[in-house]
């Protein structure tokens, strides 16, 4: 079987983390989540990062113990069957495809607005196949590409982050309002919901994990990774919600979700600063392109992976090699993102991709659950409260897109079947 290079270190892993974190949950998900959860977001962003921690924890022993490209589909396969195997990859491929797709309308309808393009839906479409199409090209030249472009789009966006943050720190002080009224939440159904929409917005820590194959020394790098990407993801998440909270409240700020421009370029637009607003339509721009970079990372290895061991056509499996990457795959990636630009529905998508990630991550610590005491890096109530966490939250999703979801499974385990 045909290796991929390891090339990736802690640093550039971790960097991967975010990169894969921060983009459409930041900019797009908190908005949607607290237009459900209300003054609520605050412990809907704390009990996501809580299951996150717990599922990062789950996927960083299972990587050490069998870094190969795939992520839960591989673990499934090795530790469990078959059919838990093959779920986990189809749920994958499925969530993250919707995302990868909303990533890229999302950064094309930024563009437009920065440039005062008056868009219509044929010259969306027609920007992000364009876009696609220049990711595929970077990302079939190898992961060394890949991984230095990551490191400077990230760069742009934490530092674009930290200007909204510390700006609005000026002209609105601390934000005390926001915390007091977490407290005053009536019900639990609205931050349980919020918490399944942003459990999603965590779910980039791994894409670490599904790299295994390309990580240098991974029992040591990817559990060390995914811990250091998700203290700060949940720093930056609550600095960034408090914020919004702040400037806009949650009313103002759940219904931005409705509106032509990205939540936090609403956010920033309040704060009257001439300089804020240019730099966070950059920082968008960079955010989304970083989610869609490693989102095409992620999505093309699990292909592989597939393809390796017979669950879509073997073809896709071939590496090139002078770069050392799954080109085909890469290529079919584009094609699937691409059919999927055509439509969508960034609401829908987001929640459709929230059931789906909830059952992908639940197999990812049954799995754990499967794994030899000496190949064990934590203790076993990790992944149990982790497997409870994600099949409750699970449930608090929109039946309609619960339902959707379990015909999905369905029409995968068929085909599962057919093949084996």
């Amino acid at each position: 079987m045909e290796e991929l290079r390891r090339a990736i270190r802690t640093p550039g892993a971790i960097l991967m983390g975010l990169g894969s974190i921060i983009g459409t949950g930041i900019f797009v998900s908190i908005a949607i989540a607290t237009q459900v959860a209300g003054n609520g977001i605050i412990l809907s962003v704390v009990l996501a990062a809580v299951l996150a921690t717990l599922n990062g924890l789950s996927s960083a022993q299972l990587a050490a113990a069998h870094p190969v490209s795939g992520g839960t589909y591989e673990y499934g396969y090795r530790f469990i069957n078959s059919w838990f195997g093959f779920t986990a990859g189809w749920m994958f491929m499925v969530a993250k495809s919707a995302s990868a797709a909303t990533a890229v309308l999302g950064c094309i309808g930024y563009l437009y607005y920065a440039t005062g393009i008056n868009s219509s839906e044929w010259m969306i479409a027609s920007g992000g196949l364009l876009l696609l199409f220049l990711m595929a090209l970077l990302v079939s030249g190898g992961i060394q590409r890949s991984n230095s472009a990551n490191k400077w789009i990230v760069s742009i966006t934490l530092a674009g982050l930290a200007a909204l943050v510390v700006a609005a720190f000026f002209v609105n002080g601390l934000p005390v309002s926001p915390i007091t009224n977490t407290f005053s939440v009536s019900g639990w159904d609205s931050v349980l919901f919020g918490s399944a929409l942003m459990f999603v917005a965590y779910t980039g820590y791994g894409r670490i994990a599904t790299l295994g194959e390309e990580v240098a020394e991974p029992a040591k790098t990817i559990p060390r990774a995914i811990i250091m990407a998700m203290i700060l993801i949940v720093i930056i998440y609550l600095a960034v919600t408090l914020t919004a909270l702040q400037a806009l409240g949650a009313d103002g700020f759940g219904e931005t979700v409705e509106g032509e421009a990205a939540p936090l370029m609403i956010v920033a637009q309040s704060l009257s600063l001439p300089v804020i607003g240019p730099v966070l339509t950059i920082t968008a721009i960079t955010a989304m392109l970083g989610v869609l970079l490693n989102l095409f990372l992620g999505l093309s290895r699990v292909l592989l992976g597939m393809a390796r061991r017979g669950d879509v056509p073997g073809f896709i499996s071939r590496i090139n090699p002078v770069t050392q990457s799954p080109v085909v795959a890469v290529w079919v990636t584009c094609i699937i993102i691409g059919l999927l630009v055509l439509s969508g529905d960034v609401v829908f998508t987001w929640s459709f991709s929230a059931f789906t990630v909830l059952i992908y991550y639940s197999i990812t610590n049954l799995t754990a659950l499967f794994l030899p005491e000496e190949l064990r890096l934590y203790p076993r109530i990790i992944p149990v409260l982790g497997l409870f966490g994600c099949l409750f939250l699970a449930f608090w999703i929109d039946p309609t897109i619960l339902l959707l979801g379990a015909g999905v499974i369905g029409v995968g385990l068929v085909w599962h079947w057919v093949i084996k």
